[in-house]
């Protein structure tokens, strides 16, 4: 993305009223644009091949291919791509799948329209977003204590920065 161009948005969510209501919203922003929809993780992928965009809103769940493959695939062959996973899950195992595989951000579908345009501009400047109640459960996983016989994977860097992330703010 230069200075004066807008931020290219793709939307990934297998429901139309989702990809639309984005459009709309980014419609009205005059920094931004989306450039492409697509409608499950397959289609995802070639239409971030065919538009390379700066910011894409992964859904999880979707037919004939998650988000989170999705998601890989994408920054496998992409490594620089920026995604944001946009979902309804909020359990920890969702969180921390996608951010082992590379997002830049996770945002809840019930976020207001305010937090979703600011985790795009966010995410296309190259920072970490976490939804607020998001955030809070990876703090509270990571700071209760734990039965001594309890094994915990240690962090990985992607982690340790997102955790960096929050504590700054």
């Amino acid at each position: 993305m230069t200075g004066d161009s807008k931020i290219r948005i793709l939307t990934v969510d297998d429901h139309p009223v989702v990809r639309e209501g984005i459009a709309g919203l980014v419609g009205i922003q005059p920094d931004m644009t989306v450039v492409a929809e697509a409608a499950n993780g397959r289609d995802a992928i070639q239409h971030f091949r065919a538009h390379r965009p700066d910011v894409t809103l992964m859904d999880i769940q979707m037919p004939e291919m998650n988000g989170l493959d999705a998601l890989i695939a994408i920054r496998t062959e992409f490594p620089d791509a920026k995604l944001i996973v946009l979902t309804t899950y909020e359990g920890d195992v969702h969180i921390l799948r996608a951010l082992k595989a590379g997002a830049h951000g996770y945002l809840l579908k019930d976020a207001s329209p305010e937090d979703l345009t600011r985790a795009i501009r966010a995410t296309a400047e190259g920072r970490t977003w976490l939804d607020h109640s998001v955030a809070s459960r990876l703090v509270a996983e990571f700071s209760r204590d734990e039965e001594p016989s309890a094994v915990r994977e240690p962090l990985t860097d992607r982690e340790q920065e997102v955790l960096r992330e929050l504590a700054h703010g």
